[in-house]
């Protein structure tokens, strides 16, 4: 029980979807920590660090517009969007990215984590639709997610293709309702697979990000339902200097293929 609680604490170290989590986790490491910033960094697993703290728009200029493309399959409805994340500051460094979609301007609780918010849109998403289709608890498929990444989830190398060349990616595979005690209430649900793929060659660093529901008898070939979204290219939207042509809006965006 004392493990499972542990975990619970480092996973709402970074648990930036519910603002409450956040707080009480810095509460409790004020309480029971001699040395709160160093057992906080020791408890953080390498998954969560390259998801939520790591520093993804460093290098992006300001005005520069990231845009990704969202492919829904499979119930409750099919669906496209664009989402675009457009930065304001240098590298991000003042935590106010923008997110955009189909509905206009998406707020965004970032707790001023240095990751592309990108990310914290697409699993706002996914809570809010688990908890649309099996009637459960928003902040319990949170904390589901969240246990998963810090149980240190193995982070592989892989090479992904961007726009017709290879190039190399991170990624990280969770299954967070295995084994869960409640998942009867949830079955069909139970095998949802999350994939994350990362890599520095694209801005942004966010290459794709995957939920798949399998089949029946745990089929990913025929999947239930997916949802992905994935990098299209970068944008910039500054005025040029008077007298000057707009330079070309292609801003090293390579395409990423599902």
């Amino acid at each position: 029980m004392m493990a499972s609680a542990g975990r619970y604490r480092r996973a709402c170290g970074v648990a930036v979807m519910a603002t409450c989590m956040l707080v009480a986790f810095h509460h409790a490491r004020a309480a029971d920590a001699p040395d709160p910033a160093s057992a906080a960094a020791s408890d953080i697993a390498p998954a969560e660090r390259l998801l939520f703290l790591s520093t993804h728009l460093k290098g992006v200029a300001p005005q520069t517009e990231l845009d990704y493309a969202v492919d829904r399959s499979g119930p409750p409805a099919k669906e496209k969007d664009t989402v675009k994340v457009l930065v304001m500051s240098a590298d991000n460094a003042n935590s106010d990215a923008r997110i955009t979609d189909h509905h206009g301007p998406v707020e965004m609780s970032g707790e001023g984590l240095p990751c592309n918010p990108v990310i914290l849109y697409f699993l706002e998403h996914d809570v809010a639709e688990m908890q649309q289709l099996t009637g459960g608890q928003r902040r319990y498929f949170q904390r589901r997610v969240r246990l998963a990444l810090a149980a240190n989830p193995a982070i592989t190398a892989v090479m992904r293709d961007a726009q017709g060349k290879k190039v190399s990616a991170q990624q990280i595979v969770i299954q967070p309702y295995l084994d869960d005690p409640n998942g009867s209430r949830f079955s069909q649900y139970v095998g949802k697979r999350y994939t994350f793929v990362m890599s520095d060659a694209v801005p942004g660093q966010v290459l794709l990000i995957r939920t798949e529901v399998p089949g029946t008898n745990n089929d990913f070939a025929h999947p239930l339902q997916v949802e992905t979204l994935s990098y299209q290219g970068a944008l910039r939207s500054l005025s040029p200097p008077p007298g000057k042509k707009m330079p070309d809006k292609s801003v090293n965006a390579p395409r990423a293929s599902n």
